[in-house]
């Protein structure tokens, strides 16, 4: 029971992140030229990663989630820090506030499930 709850949860992550992003991307994001594709690359592989998660019982998917999340955190912490391909976020806007939460619990969420994978498939 525990586990397929994590699973929801990983995979409302991923759900949101990709819906985040999509926002994002008609917002303004769709007008730059390398973060726009990657912003539509992130809203495809959260809904495929996020499916995956909940159809396929196995470590793959999870590992895909957490990659996923530090994936795109680190690119969001580069965008506040150094620049992201010519994008530069100063943490103002409540559709960042919402990817940090979702990209968070694309991690947080997923570590048990990959860490306790052995236990679950004796």
């Amino acid at each position: 029971m525990i586990r397929w709850l994590l699973r929801a949860v990983v995979a409302a992550g991923l759900l949101g992140s990709a819906w985040v992003h999509y926002v994002v991307w008609q917002d303004w994001a769709s007008e730059t030229d390398v973060v726009g594709p990657l912003f539509l690359v992130n809203v495809v592989a959260g809904v495929v990663i996020a499916v995956a998660v909940l159809v396929w019982r196995h470590w793959l998917p999870v590992l895909a989630a957490i990659g996923f999340g530090l994936a795109t955190l680190g690119a969001y912490v580069l965008s506040l820090t150094t620049g992201f391909f010519g994008v530069s976020e100063r943490f103002t806007t409540q559709a960042e506030l919402w990817g940090l939460i979702t990209e968070v619990a694309c991690v947080v969420f997923a570590l048990p499930l990959l860490l306790n994978r052995e236990r679950a498939d004796r």
